[in-house]
């Protein structure tokens, strides 16, 4: 269902256009060997190069152009053999060589697709625009100090690919897919952690609105460094409002980049948008043009793994999946390979919806990843090796489940402990049902005679008799039999 905003003069459509600046994966800076690892002391990972000192000359880092080039085969996307690394300049307080080493006109990367898998099942296709390589700014640091402002330099230089999709989604919710898709085959890529609360992973909104069935892109906004998927869904929906506005009301959109307030839900000015122009951009004149060869791709191209959407397909085909759960377990390469150890040898519907609604309830309610599970793949598939060859009934399996949730013990010990075998003798079943029948001539009489409701009372009672561990299906079975009139 299409999105679609009312206003006082009719109805609207939002444009949006996202940029993804994500930190490639590298022990070492774009352009000089200082290290980038996350929490380090303030200014203890800068290098000459990223301090701006005069003379200093960049060194490319074939790490981090790999790493890109992954991330375009990736998103299906055309490979440059050869790009261009220009100065962008600006001046900040953060940025001590007074311009970016970036790529304007020549990326690495050109234009490929991100697919969506949408509520309703279908799926859409995104465009993205391009992908470039740039070195990451520093960071100031506004309230350690009522008048001065601190500086760390320990993010500058570090190498980013910007990612920047055309302008093809249509609502907060396609922005939302669309971010968690990238991130997930980044993440699956290992190209960028996609950690958006620790900075290293980025998005700038760019919104604008125009009437229903209209075909221009009017001015857009940019939203500038959002860190959450939820604030960057938030924050369109708001600045989308806000230009519906401005128009209902006879104004116009002036061309900007604002900041998002997620305590206030508003967006606020931070400056008019620049221009390519005004960066005045210009080939580095201390870097050669990148050229790459077929072999290096080629090597790249092989080293690929199973990306999100193939492994999709696969757990649908080879193992029987709803699209639904299959898009749930592929998320993360880390749950999609849970699954698969949980799977193997197994019902894989059973292991699927054991490890979607039983242990991703788990880690939900604990705030844990799968690499932090109190339960361990091997345990889960033991679990349901005791529940295929009738140990455990469904009841008593989720109660052993809990009891690995709170000890970490194996199934199998679990059961010894503490006598939790499922009865599926029936002479012993048998006779639980004939004594609950004996003290109960009147029910008896009762069920016999067509109230059937009663069934479910004598099951309950044999259960008690039994301390829960009669076979459902056996239980049932001799009831039916004993209790016919």
């Amino acid at each position: 269902m299409a999105y679609i905003l009312k206003g006082e003069t009719g109805d609207w459509e939002v444009v949006i256009g996202l940029e993804v600046h994500a930190q490639v994966v590298s022990n070492a800076k774009l352009f000089s060997g200082a290290p980038t690892t996350f929490g380090a002391e303030p200014n203890s990972q800068v290098s000459f190069i990223d301090a701006g000192m005069p003379g200093m000359l960049p060194v490319i880092n074939e790490h981090c152009v790999a790493q890109a080039v992954k991330t375009g085969l990736g998103l299906k996307a055309k490979i440059n053999k050869c790009s261009v690394f220009a100065r962008k300049n600006y001046f900040y307080a953060d940025l001590p060589q007074g311009y970016q080493i970036s790529q304007y006109d020549q990326p690495i990367v050109g234009e490929g697709a991100i697919v969506l898998d949408m509520p309703d099942g279908s799926t859409r296709a995104i465009g993205v625009e391009r992908l470039h390589l740039e070195q990451d700014a520093g960071k100031s640091i506004h309230d350690m100090h009522p008048q001065k402002t601190f500086i760390d330099l320990n993010r500058a230089g570090v190498g980013l690919m910007e990612i920047v999709s055309k302008p093809d989604l249509r609502s907060p919710e396609e922005a939302g897919l669309y971010l968690k898709k990238l991130r997930s085959i980044l993440r699956y890529l290992g190209t960028c952690d996609g950690n958006m609360e620790e900075g290293s992973m980025r998005c700038d909104a760019n919104v604008s609105v125009r009437p229903v069935g209209s075909n221009e892109l009017r001015t857009r906004c940019e939203i500038k460094n959002v860190n959450s998927v939820r604030f960057v869904m938030m924050a369109i929906e708001h600045e989308a409002r806000r230009h519906i506005e401005v128009y209902d009301a006879g104004g116009t959109i002036n061309q900007e980049t604002r900041l998002y307030d997620a305590n206030r839900d508003e967006t606020r000015s931070m400056r008019s948008k620049e221009m390519a122009h005004d960066y005045r951009y210009f080939p580095d004149p201390d870097l050669l043009p990148l050229v790459l060869d077929d072999a290096f791709i080629a090597k790249l191209k092989s080293e690929l793994p199973e990306l999100p959407d193939d492994k999709k397909n696969r757990f649908v085909k080879d193992y029987g999946l709803t699209a639904y759960d299959a898009d749930v377990l592929v998320s993360e390469r880390e749950n999609a390979q849970f699954f698969e150890t949980v799977a193997k040898g197994r019902d894989a519907k059973i292991a699927a919806n054991w490890v979607i609604s039983n242990l991703f309830g788990v880690l939900n309610k604990q705030g844990k990843a799968i690499a932090e599970s109190p339960v361990s793949a091997d345990d889960l598939g033991a679990l349901l090796d005791l529940l295929a060859d009738n140990t455990l009934s469904s009841r008593m399996a989720k109660e052993v489940f809990e009891i690995m949730v709170d000890t970490g013990k194996a199934p199998g010990a679990i059961v010894e402990e503490r006598g939790m075998k499922q009865v599926t003798d029936t002479g012993a079943i048998e006779a639980a049902v004939d004594k609950i029948m004996a003290e109960n001539p009147d029910k008896v009489a009762e069920i016999r005679a067509g109230k059937d409701k009663l069934i479910g009372w004598f099951t309950g009672q044999a259960m008690k008799a039994t301390q829960g561990k009669a076979n459902p299906a056996m239980l049932a079975e001799l009831l039916k039999k004993k209790l016919a009139p």
